[in-house]
């Protein structure tokens, strides 16, 4: 299954910098292993927040679950899932636009 799912997150103000940067890094681990799995897909940040849209596979929702609640910043997230489903006039995917996406 494919879900659509906006992350935003509430980093505590008194939150030590060095921890917060710790678990940054531990997210950024994490979404790798995440990528090298097929579980995220793609990645949208939204500009000037701390907020981001990705699209996402599992087998089931309890699965998305169990991945997203595995990411090191999930105690700071907010988190919206859609569940997706195909839709008849669905080109495909897209084309790659850019040199990065075309590489990938």
């Amino acid at each position: 299954m494919e879900f659509l799912v906006n992350i935003q997150i509430s980093w505590p103000e008194a939150m030590d910098p060095a921890r917060k940067e710790a678990v940054s890094e531990a997210e950024r681990l994490r979404a790798a292993d995440l990528v090298a799995s097929g579980h995220l897909v793609r990645m949208w940040r939204v500009p000037g927040r701390t907020e981001n849209w990705g699209l996402w596979r599992a087998a089931d929702p309890t699965e998305m679950h169990t991945i997203i609640s595995s990411l090191p910043v999930w105690p700071w997230m907010d988190v919206t899932v859609h569940a997706m489903a195909s839709h008849p006039v669905d080109p495909g995917p897209s084309t790659p636009t850019t040199p990065r996406e075309a590489a990938a």
